[in-house]
């Protein structure tokens, strides 16, 4: 039995000195030392050997099974270590050579514009209206009759207004202004809120207007409520925006919601108020309407307007962006041009 140990041992070194992987070496262990190798084999005729030669024959092949693993596990260590730096090798990085640029997003000047003013006027005590009572899909009722226009308003002609197909007299908002509806409907003041979003217009493309932009609706109504309060309100709005070096002008206008009405200016920035085509040559680009709201409308959404009073404005968002970043065409903030969004 001991020359049979022998022999296997022999076989084995000889098939660890001719590994060539370590997938081999797995190979030869299952095949000599596996419960049912080689060696396991041999070592289940102890038990006819007598009890001397179980000691010597034993400890002999407990000896080789530990000189084999021994090897076995050299041999794979080996193997290990060369194909990890094969592979270190394969796949190593120059750390000295330079990155791939991966180019990121960044918000939109519309966008930021929109949170900084939505941010400016939550300081000053306004609230965010849900989207849900601002659609831009919006009823004629709301959008003009609600807010004071008479029924033969050219804004009502379809050269003006977007008119829809979904349902009669449903069109895309040519206003905010609506928003002011659905906030003061069944509620009871002080209402207080601000709503951004798009509205729509068949206006002529240019430098100055688009056929689609963004506004912000705000709204204030409570107990002795007046224009003082409107214009202090605006002007701290223009302060905290542009700073208190931009010159800006109140004037008077009409709008059907608002009486008495008025017209927000700012000197124009690309041309410091000397005319250019950004301006129309005026020197100056209205940002914002705004006015004390009409009693009929606190009638028509049942606010009493013996007891209460407010104020409305609503402002272009593209008009600050472009007043605040130099941006002279208005056009530029659709185009999706690279190079103009990169700016920001």
């Amino acid at each position: 039995m001991k020359a049979q140990l022998e022999t296997i041992y022999n076989s084995a070194k000889t098939d660890i000195a001719n590994a060539t992987s370590i997938n081999d070496i797995e190979d030869i262990r299952l095949k000599y030392l596996s419960r049912k190798g080689e060696f396991n084999s041999i070592k289940k005729g102890l038990k006819d050997l007598s009890d001397e030669d179980k000691r010597t024959v034993g400890a002999f092949a407990n000896q080789i099974t530990i000189d084999l693993e021994n090897l076995l596990k050299e041999k794979h260590d080996a193997f290990y270590q060369k194909e990890l730096n094969e592979k270190l090798q394969k796949d190593k990085i120059d750390i000295t050579l330079s990155g791939k640029y991966t180019p990121v997003g960044k918000v939109h000047p519309i966008t930021s514009t929109t949170n900084e003013i939505v941010s400016i006027f939550q300081n000053l005590g306004f609230s965010l209206l849900s989207p849900d009572l601002s659609p831009e899909v919006e009823t004629e009722y709301i959008n003009f009759d609600m807010l004071n226009f008479p029924e033969d308003h050219p804004a009502k002609d379809m050269q003006d207004t977007f008119y829809t197909k979904l349902a009669p007299n449903t069109i895309l908002r040519s206003q905010t202004s609506g928003a002011q509806i659905r906030a003061m409907a069944g509620k009871n003041p002080p209402i207080k809120i601000i709503a951004p979003g798009r509205v729509y217009r068949n206006e002529t493309v240019n430098a100055r207007k688009n056929n689609f932009f963004h506004q912000i609706e705000g709204l204030y109504v409570d107990k002795n409520i007046t224009f003082g309060d409107l214009k202090g309100v605006l002007n701290e709005f223009i302060r905290l925006y542009f700073g208190s070096s931009r010159p800006t002008r109140f004037r008077s206008s009409f709008f059907p919601f608002t009486e008495p009405s008025a017209e927000v200016d700012v000197q124009c920035i690309m041309c410091q108020g000397k005319g250019c085509r950004t301006c129309s040559g005026t020197g100056w680009l209205e940002v914002l309407g705004c006015g004390m709201v009409d009693t009929n409308v606190l009638k028509n959404v049942g606010i009493d307007p013996e007891v209460y009073s407010g104020f409305a404005f609503g402002m272009g968002v593209e008009r600050l962006s472009m007043l605040k970043y130099a941006i002279d065409d208005i056009r530029l903030f659709f185009n999706n041009d690279k190079r103009f969004l990169e700016q920001f």
